[in-house]
């Protein structure tokens, strides 16, 4: 008998076994679709702006509002998903988003002036779906339990799989990446300046609420939490590890808007305007494949450590692009600097929800999209500017500076990405959070390694 159970217990669960779980399908399609709209929406709006006002700097800015309003209201709105439930918040706000985008679109066709747009600019972004974080906090309720849930139930191995919906959730973020920019980009080069923006209001209402629609796996809704102590908690900013992942993520995003921004300004230097998407599409796709990869790896070492290894790397496959000068180098570089970010986000995911009591995952989610949206859309304005003044490569040193930033504040503040009575080696069992009794907390006698906290 045993040795028919040990090769199942000991070895780590892959894609196969995620999605074998009851009811995924039922939100993964639906949430994929709801996801393409957050791809497009800056690119369409520099694509259409930059056409009507022509200037790269207006339309960064613009792209910069709707980043910043995005990053501040998003973990308001993953609050209120947490205290109120996912379709309570996401019904009423993919049409308010189809709306705003609407305003925003004839806006710029009319060329009204810079202040409108900004005005514009700031309920497009605050009314963003946050479907990606809502997928998140499914598969971490599925997986683990929710939070009525003391004893974790779930599918058997379902704590061990987290880190896996963790990598799965990343690859399926970049491919949204693949799959946005070559459309809107298509749309706005092919069709008109404004269809990037059209088809994203049409696809955020479609998608949206066919992913409201699937109550069965929604996580409960708690309009108290509470930790274990009995105390409220205030917020899942509260937090220490998580406020070092916001710095973390910022860093990210600056990488997101940088790439953007200055890849559209490099190709229409050249005259051949059509190849953003396609590049960008090369990028993603770095970043897509190496989620593969590193998702279906065993990793032995704390994922504190993963992320400060992950961090350099991307760091250092930032520091060439500003010397691009031909169209296949910067394929390549692309390609490098998109298969450095993948393991940034997978590991910095996977510690967000060991981090975070589960009555808050939504909001911590939404914090790590918003921290994401706000360095893309701070990147894509400072880019811009760049771009305008001192040429199209000018725009690149941009990612470059704000990864030293964040690599530095993330290895100096290291010690707080520890989770209570986490262990060095979490092996196999990333997403156990550490101290619960699930699997890979970490306790003596489970096998799993020494505790250290």
């Amino acid at each position: 008998m045993a040795t028919t159970v040990t090769p199942v217990t000991n070895r780590k669960p892959g894609y196969r076994d995620l999605l074998r779980t009851p009811g995924a399908w039922t939100f993964l399609l639906p949430g994929f679709l709801a996801r393409q709209p957050f791809a497009m929406l800056t690119l369409g709006i520099v694509l259409l702006v930059e056409d009507t006002t022509g200037s790269f700097g207006t339309a960064g800015a613009v792209s910069a509002v709707t980043g910043v309003s995005m990053a501040l209201f998003a973990p308001r709105s993953g609050r209120l998903a947490d205290r109120f439930g996912q379709r309570a918040v996401l019904v009423p706000g993919v049409l308010l988003h189809a709306a705003a985008v609407g305003v925003l679109v004839a806006l710029a066709l009319s060329r009204a002036p810079l202040w409108a747009l900004l005005l514009a600019a700031v309920p497009a972004g605050a009314s963003v779906p946050q479907v990606g974080p809502m997928v998140r906090a499914r598969w971490a309720h599925l997986l683990r339990g929710g939070p009525d849930s003391p004893d974790g139930s779930g599918p058997p191995g379902g704590a061990r799989l987290l880190s896996t919906a963790a990598a799965f959730e990343s690859v399926t973020d970049e491919l949204t990446f693949v799959i946005g920019p070559v459309l809107a980009t298509a749309l706005c080069t092919g069709v008109h300046p404004a269809a990037g923006l059209a088809a994203e209001a049409a696809l955020t209402i479609v998608g949206g609420l066919l992913f409201a629609a699937q109550r069965r796996t929604a996580p409960p809704a708690h309009r108290r939490t509470r930790g274990a102590d009995g105390a409220p908690h205030a917020s899942a900013l509260s937090v220490p590890g998580v406020r070092v992942l916001i710095v973390a993520f910022l860093g990210i995003g600056s990488v997101f808007g940088g790439m953007q921004v200055s890849m559209a300004a490099f190709t229409d230097s050249i005259g051949q305007p059509g190849l953003n998407g396609v590049l960008y599409g090369i990028f993603a796709a770095g970043n897509m494949l190496a989620g593969l990869v590193f998702g279906a790896l065993t990793w032995r070492s704390a994922p504190q450590r993963r992320l400060l290894a992950a961090y350099a790397l991307l760091t250092l496959t930032t520091a060439p692009l500003w010397a691009v000068d031909a169209v296949p180098l910067l394929a390549v570089l692309g390609l490098l600097t998109g298969m450095g970010i993948a393991p940034s986000l997978i590991t910095g995911f996977t510690l967000v929800e060991r981090l975070v009591p589960a009555g808050v995952r939504t909001e911590a989610f939404t914090w790590m999209a918003g921290a994401v949206a706000l360095g893309q859309a701070v990147a894509a304005s400072a880019a811009g500017q760049l771009t305008d003044g001192f040429g199209a490569s000018a725009g690149f040193t941009v990612p470059l500076a704000a990864t030293v930033l964040a690599l530095v504040t993330v290895a100096a503040l290291r010690g707080w990405l520890k989770p209570d009575g986490g262990q060095e080696g979490d092996g196999q069992t990333d997403g156990g959070k550490a101290g619960d009794g699930r699997p890979g907390d970490g306790r003596p006698g489970d096998g799993k390694g020494p505790r250290t906290g």
